[in-house]
């Protein structure tokens, strides 16, 4: 019944848009939805221990459960009763990079964490996924991507072997991590709102991005750019937020490189 409802409200939705309506602000999808979609995809990828090695260390997981746990304390935060957010380590240390799968997940590599300095930058890219999941961004480009009128079929057919085939195209050449523009704007801005609250320093994304700048001649960067593209004015926005918020310059105590470096000792 729900799903015949969905079906008619779309098909109506549908006939009363006009020619500039954005197809990429529409999602056929409902928050259960996108848990389902991403405990199929969670299965998928910890299933697949080549190219996604989980790293089962007690102290390191510990360490990023504590930090996604202060950033879901933001009001900001509306999905948070729906999705059960929960944090996973990588372990490669030849990616630099961290990605969000819908309804909750994120994954972070070795590689990342090595390759920043303090605890602050990482609840920044922390924060930027948690933004990914509550902006729904993975579901909305699906319902892009694949058209409203073959997901409404999918969804009332109900077919788990069509999920998963899906599901398995989207990690395909890392299609479900391939954000665009302005998810990645969107992202850095609700980024910034959580850390407002936080003990972190709200414009940590933005050192993430002048380590990037100060790399990007290394290839070791290309997969994290072809997943999180890095245009100037993404750089210029966070730095507009800082001056627009009156947010101080950072400092050891909202940074916390010193306590940063202890944890790195403790990664293999």
């Amino acid at each position: 019944m729900k799903r015949l409802f969905l079906l008619l409200l779309f098909s109506f939705f549908m006939i009363s848009c006009d020619e500039s309506t954005d197809i990429s602000d529409i999602n056929i999808f409902t928050l259960q939805d996108d848990v389902s979609l991403g405990m199929s995809l969670d299965s998928q990828i910890i299933a697949n221990k080549q190219e996604y090695p989980i790293l089962n260390h007690y102290q390191a997981q510990q360490y990023l459960d504590q930090i996604l746990a202060g950033i879901l304390l933001s009001s900001k935060i509306k999905h948070k009763d729906v999705f059960s957010y929960r944090i996973r380590i990588i372990n490669r240390d030849d990616v630099i990079n961290a990605f969000a799968v819908p309804g909750g997940s994120i994954y972070v590599y070795t590689g990342l964490l090595k390759f920043i300095d303090n605890e602050a930058t990482l609840a920044g890219i922390i924060a930027h996924e948690v933004a990914h999941i509550e902006q729904r961004h993975a579901s909305k480009r699906m319902t892009k991507q694949y058209g409203i009128s073959f997901l409404l079929g999918l969804l009332l057919g109900d077919n788990p072997s069509q999920w998963e085939e899906i599901g398995a195209n989207l990690l395909a050449g890392l299609a479900l991590l391939k954000n665009s523009r302005d998810d990645e704007y969107e992202a850095d801005e609700y980024s910034f709102k959580y850390l407002m609250s936080s003990i972190w320093y709200p414009g940590a994304i933005l050192l993430f991005f002048q380590k990037i700048k100060s790399n990007e001649s290394g290839g070791f960067l290309e997969e994290l750019l072809s997943t999180h593209p890095l245009p100037e004015d993404r750089i210029t926005a966070v730095e507009n937020m800082i001056k627009d918020n009156n947010i101080s310059e950072p400092c050891e105590d909202n940074l916390f490189s010193n306590r940063y470096k202890e944890f790195l000792k403790v990664l293999p």
